[in-house]
């Protein structure tokens, strides 16, 4: 069995796409995933799967939220080894690494666009863009940040999701707990 972490987009945000997490769970126990554990109520999963290719079990997890949600969400699948290599990546200091944000990309932009991407400059925002995570690092608070998800899913033309340091570090905590 290989370990993966689930990452759904924009549920339980101000009341749109609810998904309790005891569902959830139960969702994902019903695919044959074991070891379904979930971490806070932003749609972060860890379990593990006899399928190794992350699109099967993204379009399966998708598939089931539909059925039984009546709404789609964008789900992001990555094995623990990838989510590992991402966070120790992370090109910030110290200091600065614990108040980072992890912009995980679904596909691997273009190298045009991430050439281009990384040429702009907004002032109080850094951000390294590499094939499968664009790292960020403000001195305000993400909230204002004009580099978001948003910001990266247009500007790379990919889907994308994103996750704060503490989130990426608990994650990587449930899996080693498996």
């Amino acid at each position: 069995m290989k370990t993966y972490i689930a990452l759904l987009r924009g549920i339980n945000v101000s009341g749109q796409k609810k998904v309790p997490m005891a569902m959830l769970r139960e969702l994902m126990t019903g695919l044959g995933f074991k070891h379904v554990k979930t971490y806070i109520q932003s749609g972060n999963v860890v379990f593990q799967s006899i399928e190794t290719n992350t699109v099967e079990l993204e379009q399966m997890i998708s598939k089931s939220i539909v059925k039984t949600f009546q709404f789609e969400v964008p789900v992001l699948v990555k094995s623990e080894n990838e989510i590992r290599t991402i966070f120790e990546a992370n090109p910030f200091s110290e200091t600065e690494k614990e108040s980072s944000y992890f912009t995980l990309l679904k596909s691997e932009p273009a190298a045009q666009l991430k050439a281009m991407v990384s040429n702009e400059v907004y002032a109080n925002e850094v951000f390294v863009v590499t094939d499968a995570c664009v790292y960020f690092y403000s001195t305000q608070s993400y909230g204002k940040a004009k580099c978001n998800n948003n910001f990266f899913e247009r500007k790379l033309n990919v889907s994308a999701t994103t996750r704060n340091f503490k989130t990426m570090q608990k994650l990587l905590s449930l899996c080693s707990d498996l």
